[in-house]
């Protein structure tokens, strides 16, 4: 199992572009990162791991070396698949490409990008600025981000327990749902799938969203009845619906 080990005194940016298997990441105290590779002796001999100022990279530099059993995006590869495990400074952005590979992060990230064909995706900590997500075929679940929040996916779930920036979100056949949002805007839409929106206490609220073939519902009083609206913030919201319900509700 080959392992590595860099000096990074400050976060780093990683990169890990990998065809299919597992990818775990955790940001951990300390001055090292550390990288670990596991899989096909072949798949192995082809994948680079290497630190190149504060960017760390783990990638396959030959993608066809298998021939083409399976193509997804610009991954191409046979019969192998890659366990790749990363323990990066907190702080760090994480930067992961899959054509189809779990993904599991822990701890405290300064930003997140993920790009996955196939494959669920599952942070427990915090993104402290931005985090955009586009996967197929996978579910995504994260706990807080800091910033703005964009996720697309095709046939996947995907919850956020709290954001404390804008939403975005585009999702087919997939539900969606935010447990807590404080300022900014909400634009959501979704084909055969249900939206929930959660709205933090003391925000208040501007709606207005539509549905084909599904039905709409807010526990939260619109801005534009001034008896119930507080000094808080406004968090606009929009979102459409086919074939799918949208609800809004207040967080917890």
């Amino acid at each position: 199992m080959p392992e590595h080990r860099f000096h990074t005194p400050e976060p780093v940016e990683l990169e890990v572009k990998v065809p299919s298997g597992d990818v775990d990441v955790e940001t951990v105290d300390g001055d090292e990162t550390f990288v670990s590779v596991e899989g096909d002796e072949k798949l192995l001999e082809l994948t680079d791991v290497r630190q190149d100022g504060r960017r760390i990279v783990v990638e396959l530099k030959e993608r066809k070396a298998f021939g083409i059993s399976i193509s997804i995006g610009a991954f191409s590869f046979g019969n192998g698949s890659l366990r790749v495990r990363a323990r990066v400074p907190h702080a760090s952005r994480a930067e992961l490409s899959t054509a189809a590979a779990d993904m599991k992060l822990r701890g405290r990230y300064g930003a997140l990008e993920v790009n996955s064909a196939s494959g669920d995706l599952a942070l427990h900590g915090e993104v402290e600025r931005d985090a955009v997500v586009k996967v197929v075929s996978g579910d995504v679940r994260l706990d807080r981000v800091g910033g703005d929040l964009r996720v697309q996916t095709v046939s996947g779930d995907v919850e956020a327990a709290a954001v404390g920036g804008s939403v975005t979100t585009k999702s087919v056949s997939g539900d969606v749902r935010v447990e807590s949002v404080r300022a900014g805007s909400v634009n959501a839409q979704s084909v055969s799938g249900d939206i929930e929106i959660g709205i933090a206490a003391g925000t208040n609220l501007d709606v207005d969203a539509g549905s084909l073939s599904g039905d709409l519902a807010s526990e939260v009083p619109l801005s534009n009845d001034p008896s119930a609206t507080g000094d808080g913030p406004t968090l606009v919201v929009r979102g459409k619906t086919v074939s799918g319900d949208f609800r809004v509700f207040r967080a917890a």
